[in-house]
Formats: structure tokens, C-alpha cells, sequence
């Protein structure tokens, strides 16, 4: 099956990275999956901004799940959903998501460490807790992608690598699939996380961002685009629309 697990596990090659430009309905998978896509991917924000609803768990989970099945039902290609955090702190109820989100044919998601909508991140036992709970619930066959924000929520005091590289390594013993790194880009701090810690590595590409080359070079496994897509093209939509009012 051209969208199965093994299919979408087996793209995550350091150094021969997969690219994920990040998708948020039908219409924009049918889109990057005519450029060539191996796999789609989508991203909680652009999600949130085209459905109205805004990010961090606003979009309800039955949308979120509605989604990710008119996405397969539009596309023959591997899906891992963004799920944030799960909506939920609380373990059983994490994996009970997750196990829901699978259920819709998506093959992974990425789950995050942040406190969405609050401060900080989740003390490393009850991120680890969590992982732990969704993989007795969804098995082997799906792409559990922890994310940590470290880089995003904390100042670097000069150990913030150390700190990743710790989490990816809990993560990994947890029962991760891959390892979510959004804000690193130095190929140096890649090359210490491919290093040290057991999972693919996911970084971002952003505006600045070094080449793909450079970052493939160091060891990365998978890059997402993120919101910037929709950002652009909400702002191309704009301008176009302002020359036609004009």
C-alpha cells in the first residue's frame, strides 16, 4: 500500500532527508502531491488559520480527525497529522487521541512537549509517560514524531543542546519514531543531536533557513516547512487581490 507505515518510516534516511511541505486540507495536499510529494504532512497552524478556528488545540478534534480522512480520501500518499499535544496532559487520555487519529488512516503525527497555551514545557517524565501510553495504544506501526521546544521556549544558557539531546535520548527509550527539533539550524548542534540520539531527526526549514543540502549534510532525516506555505500564500492571495480591488 502506497501510504502504509513501513512505506512513510522507511522515507526518514539521514542524509537523504524526506521533505514535508506542510499541507492543511484536500485542496493544498492534491497541490504538493502534483510537485512530486512522497508523503504529506500537515501542520497544526495552517490548519487552525484556514479552518478559522486559530492554533494550540482550538480546532476540535472531530474536525482534526474529518480532516485527515478527506485528506486521504483525496491523495494516495502516507499522512502524518500534526496533533500538538495530544489534547491532553493526562496519559491515557493522550493515547486515547492518538489511538482515534490512527484510526483515520494517518500513518504518524508529531507530539509536542510544549504546555500549549500556557508556559514552558511538560517536566520530561510526563512528556515520557505520555509517549509511553500512546505506544501500547496505537502499536508498532505508526510514526510517533516527539517534538521538543526547548529551543523555542527556553533561553540558551549554554547547556540548551544538552538538554535536547537528553530528551531525544528519553524519548527514543520511550517508544519514539522520530525526534522534532523546531528552531535548531546550526549543522554543528545537528550533527551532536544525529549523533547522540537514536531516532531520525526532524528540523524545520524556515525564512534564512541554511540550504537543504547543508542540513542533509549534517545528518537530518526529515524537514517540514511548517506554517510558512500558508503564510506565503495567504500573503500572495493578498496581493493578488489587492491589484484586482485596486
Amino acid at each position: 500500500m502506497a501510504r502504509d507505515f513501513a512505506t512513510f518510516a522507511a522515507l526518514h534516511v539521514p542524509g537523504d532527508p524526506i521533505v514535508l511541505y506542510n499541507i492543511w486540507d484536500p485542496g493544498s495536499a492534491l497541490a504538493v502531491a502534483a510537485a512530486g510529494a512522497k508523503a504529506l504532512a500537515t501542520g497544526s497552524h495552517p490548519v487552525g488559520d484556514a479552518s478559522g478556528y486559530g492554533d494550540a488545540h482550538k480546532v476540535p478534534l472531530p474536525y482534526v480527525f474529518d480532516n485527515a480522512r478527506r485528506i486521504l480520501a483525496a491523495v494516495d500518499l502516507p499522512l502524518s497529522v500534526d496533533f500538538e499535544g495530544a489534547y491532553a496532559t493526562d496519559p491515557g487520555e493522550a493515547a486515547a487521541n492518538v489511538a482515534a487519529l490512527k484510526d483515520t488512516g494517518a500513518v504518524g503525527c508529531n507530539f509536542e512537549d510544549q504546555m500549549v497555551g500556557g508556559e514552558g514545557v511538560h517536566p520530561v517524565e510526563a512528556q515520557v509517560a505520555r509517549i509511553r501510553a500512546i505506544r501500547t495504544a496505537v502499536g508498532d506501526d505508526f510514526f510517533l514524531n516527539a517534538r521538543t521546544d526547548l529551543m523555542i521556549k527556553e533561553q540558551d544558557d549554554g547547556g540548551l543542546i544538552e538538554r535536547v539531546i537528553a530528551r531525544g535520548k528519553a524519548y527514543a527509550d520511550a517508544g519514539a519514531s522520530g525526534f522534532f527539533v523546531p528552531r535548531i539550524a546550526d549543522p554543528k548542534d545537528i550533527e551532536r543531536v544525529v549523533r547522540e540520539v537514536p531516532l531520525p531527526l526532524n528540523a524545520i526549514a524556515f525564512p534564512g533557513a541554511p540550504d537543504k543540502r547543508v542540513w542533509a549534510e549534517a545528518g537530518v532525516a526529515r524537514i517540514s516547512h511548517g506554517p510558512f506555505p500558508h503564510k506565503a500564500l495567504m500573503a500572495q492571495l493578498t496581493e493578488m487581490a489587492r491589484e484586482a480591488i485596486a
